[in-house]
């Protein structure tokens, strides 16, 4: 598999993930990783909280970014 980001600027190299929300291929180059809550248990008591790591190409990065600065407000 190959980099959709590089292919789209006349380049070719080999995909090192798939962005978690569009399913495009990106190369380390273009992988943004990027981290977000994710609570689990039971609705009665205190529920347990991890973070999670999330692999994104640049256009996803760059529109979940405004999300993410208001989300630390």
């Amino acid at each position: 598999m190959h980099c959709l980001e590089c292919h789209t600027e006349g380049r070719d190299s080999h995909a090192v993930g798939v962005c978690h929300n569009c399913g495009a291929a990106v190369c380390a180059h273009h992988a943004r990783m990027a981290t977000r809550s994710v609570r689990h248990g039971s609705l009665i008591g205190t529920p347990g909280e991890h973070q999670e790591r999330t692999l994104l190409c640049p256009v996803c990065a760059e529109a979940h970014a405004p999300a993410a600065a208001a989300n630390t407000r």
